[in-house]
């Protein structure tokens, strides 16, 4: 059955097929056909399945079905691509005008248009200078359409859409301009090139360089222009761009005059700019003050459609050829050298001299607590030694200690840790917020980020304010446990457990394989850590065996590796397993006397509120009648989910599974998670369950 979500109607059959894409074709450039190069694509993920395998060259069509169109009175029943009936021409571009007025306007278009089919029909891979001439041409027939436009009275929203596609072709026309002449501009920070041995830019030296910059602070850019190709050009270096979050205006000096640059030639050129005081860091222009708010924040309205804001720092050359001319742009860049992907080039970035992070960033505090502690990283972008004071802004009556700690820094990118031992006074069952303040210089610093992405992977900082938050929580656990815990694909469950006092030892491979586990209480495994960590599977009787002497196995979500069997009786996960994402669902208590729901707190369906995101997913399709499964919920229009939590008696000891998920809810300080967590840590002290 497939739903239509916009007309909110059950559709029986297959619909019919419109268009077929052929995805399977074969390239003979790229020696390979299209899906299986998509298929490459995929594997590169790196966050969950890392690709579905290799695509065989095959003849392979993907079907679509068109369930409405504005370019025919009818549905077709047929196309032979996406856009038929759409007229994609340049020339089409002319049809935004009223009917009276597009003539003039089309014969330019058909001008241009037959200076794009010349250069494609000269187009020689081995000599792209060839299509020079013509590409200049176009690109001069599209500036003076682009003129014409704002000197025309003409109706307002038929000019902004003509301008649109115009400015598309103008930059396209730029960018392969600049290709065919071989012409390229490249902007770093940090030391001039080398001369010397060692090829084009001078001999091998470490590279290295802050990819920070603070407001304020002195910034020498290296501009390195090249003539690669065979026609002499004139360039002018301007002023470099800076973007203050608004707008971009220039900044620092640019030459004064053209210079000629002969094929086969360079042009360096450092330029020192200063960065205003007022510059604004570089961050995401939209944020969200929870999970459960379902919209982001703007910031910024006009960075709207972007992934992400213009990075601060750009160069821009004007180059001149045959009596057009036309900006090269690129944005300035910082040098880093990795192991196994030798310099990378990352962007500048605008940065707060002084980054305050609190981890985790939630949790909870006992209702007997004493004390607890809380770990905030400092991290200095100052160029040069630093030194600073940290304090926490804490609830009426709690204290910390040490009250303020001194941090210091010797140069760029050092970061520091310092532990607060916090005792609370008199806590009640509601939220409290500790904000971490660092002193640097004479101003305060309240929040802090972390870089996203990997090596290869463009980093963008993300920030979060320094704030601890945390819930009163009336919940208890068996005491003196001793917890091993084995990581899968990722989570920070293992951090959340200090908060019951429990700082849980990790298991390697070899401890896997060899380890006596005997020493451990529980063993607690993380998300997709059959998927992540093959000796599991490999020597999962040596966990049975474990549990079978008295010990606890708590086996968090699953993915398909698990699905063979692996728990002391049968299970089905049933491919990736069931999820229930309504993380608001209504969670029915099948046996309020169930003893893992009683001891040693009583878990009532109370505890399944201020969930985030999700219930979970890995939810067990069917399992062994020895299993008790003391819970159901599902999402709505679900079939009811009992296999969310699973457990059983093995031996002395019990074998638990749990597709609930903890990995979001106890990082999110999520009461409930906490108080159930402990009951299922306490299994094997609880004396119902002997």
């Amino acid at each position: 059955v497939f739903h239509n979500y916009v007309n909110t109607t059950d559709i029986k059959t297959l619909p019919s097929v419109t268009v077929q894409v052929p995805v399977g074709d074969y390239s003979y450039m790229l020696a390979n056909n299209y899906s299986a190069i998509a298929r490459e694509g995929l594997a590169q993920q790196r966050s969950q399945n890392g690709g579905i395998g290799p695509a065989l060259p095959a003849p392979q069509n993907s079907a679509y079905h068109l369930w409405a169109t504005r370019a025919t009175a009818t549905v077709p029943e047929k196309e032979k691509d996406f856009f038929e009936g759409i007229d994609t021409t340049l020339p089409a571009i002319a049809d935004y005008l009223p009917a009276a007025e597009r003539s003039p306007w089309q014969q330019q278009l058909i001008r241009l248009a037959t200076s794009v089919g010349d250069a494609e029909t000269h187009f020689d891979p081995a000599d792209p200078g060839k299509v020079v001439p013509m590409l200049a041409k176009g690109l001069e027939q599209t500036n003076k359409l682009l003129a014409d436009l704002d000197a025309a009275k003409l109706p307002e929203e038929a000019v902004y859409n003509m301008k649109h596609e115009l400015r598309v072709k103008q930059q396209q026309f730029q960018t392969t301009l600049a290709a065919a002449l071989g012409i390229s501009l490249t902007a770093f920070t940090g030391r001039p090139p080398a001369t010397g041995p060692g090829g084009p830019g001078g001999p091998v030296r470490p590279a290295d360089f802050s990819q920070t910059a603070l407001p304020g602070q002195t910034v020498q850019v290296n501009l390195h222009v090249a003539n690669m190709g065979s026609q002499e050009v004139a360039v002018h270096v301007a002023p470099l761009n800076l973007y203050d979050g608004k707008s971009v205006h220039e900044i620092g000096d640019g030459a004064a005059d053209l210079e000629k640059l002969a094929g086969g030639k360079v042009i360096d050129r450092p330029v020192s700019i200063q960065v205003p005081e007022a510059q604004p860091y570089t961050k995401p222009y939209f944020s969200r003050s929870s999970l459960e708010q379902t919209v982001y924040d703007v910031q910024n309205p006009a960075a709207l459609g972007m992934p992400i804001e213009p990075y601060p720092l750009s160069a821009v050359i004007h180059v001149q050829y045959d009596g057009v001319t036309f900006p090269v742009t690129a944005t300035v860049q910082t040098q880093h050298r990795y192991l196994g992907y030798g310099i990378v080039y990352e962007p500048l970035l605008i940065a707060p001299a002084i980054s305050v992070t609190v981890s985790p960033h939630a949790g909870i505090v006992p209702m007997m607590a004493t004390s607890f502690t809380l770990n905030v990283n400092v991290r200095s972008n100052v160029k040069g030694p630093a030194k600073g004071e940290l304090a926490l802004n804490l609830p009426v009556g709690w204290t910390s200690l040490p009250a303020k700690a001194t941090f210091s820094a010797m140069r760029d990118g050092d970061e520091q840790s310092i532990s607060f031992q916090v005792t609370p006074k008199s806590v009640e069952k509601k939220a409290y917020t500790l904000t971490a303040v660092a002193t640097y210089n004479g101003k305060q610093y309240t929040d802090g980020y972390v870089t996203t992405g990997y090596t290869g992977l463009r980093p963008y900082p993300s920030y979060r304010d320094a704030a601890y938050r945390t819930t009163g929580t009336d919940v208890k656990i068996a005491p003196g446990l001793k917890v091993a815990y084995v990581t899968g694909t990722g989570d920070e469950v293992p951090q959340t457990l200090a908060d019951f006092g429990i700082h849980p030892t990790f298991l390697s491979p070899q401890d896997i394989a060899k380890a006596d586990l005997s020493a451990y209480d529980v063993i607690l495994l993380g998300i997709r850590s059959y998927a992540a960590r093959p000796e599991l599977r490999t020597f999962n009787n040596r966990l049975l065996d474990y549990v079978q002497q008295g010990g606890v196995v708590i086996s968090q979500y699953q993915s398909n590796e698990y699905d063979h069997n692996f728990g002391p009786y049968p299970i089905t996960l049933g491919g990736e397993g069931e999820r229930v994402v309504e993380e608001d669902c209504k969670v029915t208590i099948l046996d309020d006397k169930d003893p893992v729901l009683n001891w040693p707190n009583k878990i009532t369906t109370a505890d399944f509120d201020g969930w985030v995101e999700e219930r979970g997913h890995g939810f067990l399709q069917s399992w062994d009648a020895k299993y008790t499964a003391p819970t159901e919920m599902h999402d709505t229009q679900m079939d009811p989910q009992k296999g969310g939590l699973i457990y059983a008696r093995y031996g002395k000891g019990v074998y638990v599974y749990m597709a609930y998920a903890f990995f979001r809810q106890m990082p999110d300080g999520v009461p409930g998670s906490f108080r159930i967590m402990a009951n299922l840590l306490s299994v094997g002290k609880n004396k119902s369950l002997k």
